[in-house]
């Protein structure tokens, strides 16, 4: 059976473990500071950064899957050098790196996003995610490695963490029946990735070759505003209070907050249509996405086992 490395273990990461392993899998997952091994799944201390490290700790695997997450505002620092080091090692050992993505590289303004829409974002974050792929896509196409990436949009589900824009501090007080405080417009489409259709496109694209090459869309369900995900959360119990924040508020605590700061300057992608067709790689990928009742149950069912709140009615 396939060997299979995890190169960061936070909810991406961790989701992706343990889909692995469900499914009868080996895995290795690598991080900076390591965790406790169980089952199928065994956990090591290695900087990332380091090419050498890297590579000796993958060594004879068959995909490497970049699920790392550099700090928000440290995207143009951090994540140059991991990358580089993600590419050399995969060159080095001969391992599929599939890599997660997002949708940070598009500049759409409100229209539908595809695999084919232009990388020609802007915005810093943006521009470090479409150089990312460039650079990995030449090297592809040079014979010098083999690479796709699975981009995806936001995402929720049972490992979502706090950086989540549909994590704990969305749920725990919706589901605890009190007022959400967003950073965020809530009434735009928007497309929300569920996190378990994430980690079974990563483990599809690393299995398909003609995947290879190319980035593509995790199979998501229909958009939603925030407003209308909320309203799905909360069910037949009370409407949700969900009050975003002014952009000028959320702009002056960004003066204090790397974080808000980096929020504000994609505000763009909660004040128009933030949509992305996946047509093309659930066709590739042979996936369809999770229907919301089932994705929205499941989370809902790991929230509560976490938090203990209330449940919707």
């Amino acid at each position: 059976m396939a060997r299979h490395v995890i190169v960061g273990k936070g909810a991406v990461g961790t989701t992706l473990a343990h889909q692995l392993a469900d499914d009868g899998a080996d895995v290795l997952v690598l991080s900076r500071t390591g965790g406790a091994s169980a089952g199928r799944i065994t956990h090591a201390a290695v900087d990332a950064t380091d090419v050498d490290a890297l590579t000796a700790a993958a060594r004879g695997a068959d995909v490497v899957y970049s699920c790392a997450a550099p700090p928000y505002h440290r995207w143009p620092t951090d994540w140059p050098p991991l990358w580089a080091s993600l590419l050399d090692s995969a060159a080095r050992t001969g391992a599929v790196l599939v890599a997660v993505g997002n949708l940070y590289g598009y500049a759409t303004h409100g229209a539908v996003m595809t695999e084919d829409t232009p990388l020609d974002s802007t915005e810093r974050k943006g521009r470090v995610r479409a150089q990312m792929w460039r650079d990995a896509e030449a090297r592809h196409r040079a014979g010098d490695l083999r690479v796709t990436e699975v981009r995806a949009a936001d995402y929720f589900g049972p490992f979502a963490d706090s950086q989540a824009m549909a994590g704990p501090r969305f749920l725990g007080p919706l589901l605890a029946g009190r007022v959400v405080r967003t950073v965020t417009a809530v009434d735009q489409p928007h497309s929300w990735t569920y996190l378990p259709d994430l980690a079974r496109a990563l483990v599809a694209a690393g299995r398909t070759p003609d995947a290879w090459g190319r980035a593509w869309h995790v199979p998501t369900a229909e958009p939603l505003t925030m407003r209308e995900l909320g309203e799905r959360f909360a069910g037949a119990g009370p409407a949700p209070r969900i009050r975003p924040m002014p952009g000028p508020v959320v702009r002056a605590l960004g003066l204090v907050s790397p974080l808000l700061r980096e929020v504000a300057g994609v505000s763009d992608h909660f004040t128009q249509p933030y949509v992305m067709d996946t047509t093309a790689s659930s066709r590739m990928l042979g996936l369809v996405a999770t229907p919301w009742d089932t994705s929205i149950d499941e989370t809902i069912a790991a929230t509560l086992g976490r938090s203990g709140v209330g449940g919707r009615a």
